[in-house]
């Protein structure tokens, strides 16, 4: 690969790295890891061998490991060794540093220190997803990791839930199916994208309304990094076809009152209106 190697002056550079196929890193990213006079990384196994896939030499440069469980020990020595005059490339395990990553309190010392901080931009899982979801572009808001925790997790989606914007939340495998059943009560049946292992082998978009991806995931046994997408909240007024299709999808998966909840909520309308159409529905015949 093709990089240059100059002197860089004291300061922090962010390094943004493949969440997936290794060539999707930036000619200037390989540029700054191959000058930097230090090397932070959220995993230093991840940054040497992508430094050696690269043929980027190493020599004898430090490489010193800054993760959620010792930022608060390593990041005084980070900032000392800028302060003498060092530059520190810091590169996330996967992706943008600072989303969904622990560079935020790096860059907020190194700032507060009067530190030059710059970035070597690059590829970020979330707007990998936004690019390719479907779902509108224009206004999008990252939420980050849900809680573990059922009822956590439905107050935390709860808070998201009339933003004007497309929602994009960073899930688990293991947790995918439940964070769809809820976002499902939350949201009603909205449209969504379950985007896995962006530019690997195995990558995959499914596309459909919140209760649907429920079904899809259901039985499945996934792996991989994922990005799950929700589109934002209907329009004000709504007519009654599409009240009475929002219902009977809310219904198969919930009960006659979360459901004339649910749609209401989601459609802005009187909560009393979408619940007497939702008996009238639920009656035999």
């Amino acid at each position: 690969m093709n990089f240059i190697e100059r002197p860089l002056s004291a300061g922090l550079y962010f390094v943004a790295t493949p969440i997936g196929t290794a060539r999707d890193i930036t000619l200037r990213a390989l540029d700054v890891l191959a000058s930097a006079d230090v090397i932070a990384a959220e995993d230093t196994r991840t940054a040497r061998k992508l430094m050696e896939l690269h043929g980027v030499p190493l020599g004898d440069r430090q490489v010193i490991a800054y993760h959620d469980h010792n930022g608060k020990e390593v990041r005084p020595r980070l900032i000392a060794l800028m302060e003498s005059g060092k530059s520190l490339a810091y590169a996330s395990e996967a992706g943008t540093p600072l989303v969904a990553d622990p560079g935020y309190a790096l860059a907020r010392a190194a700032i507060d220190a009067g530190l030059s901080v710059t970035s070597a931009p690059g590829p970020s899982a979330m707007i990998a997803a936004l690019t390719i979801a479907g779902l509108p572009t224009d206004r999008f808001f990252f939420a980050g990791f849900p809680p573990n925790a059922a009822g956590a997790r439905q107050r935390f989606l709860e808070e998201v839930r009339e933003i004007p914007a497309t929602l994009c939340f960073y899930e688990s495998p293991k947790r995918l199916v439940g964070f769809l059943e809820t976002a499902s009560k939350v949201f009603g049946p909205r449209s969504a994208a379950v985007c896995r292992e962006l530019t690997k082998k195995f990558e995959e978009v499914a596309r459909g309304t919140l209760p649907e991806l429920v079904d899809a995931f259901a039985d499945r046994s996934i792996k991989g990094e994922i990005v799950v997408l929700i589109d934002r909240a209907g329009e004000a007024a709504a007519d009654e076809m599409s009240m009475e299709t929002a219902l009977e999808v809310a219904m198969q998966t919930m009960s006659v009152k979360d459901a004339a909840a649910t749609v209401a909520e989601a459609l802005s309308l009187p909560r009393r209106k979408v619940y007497q159409a939702a008996l009238a529905m639920a009656k035999p015949g």
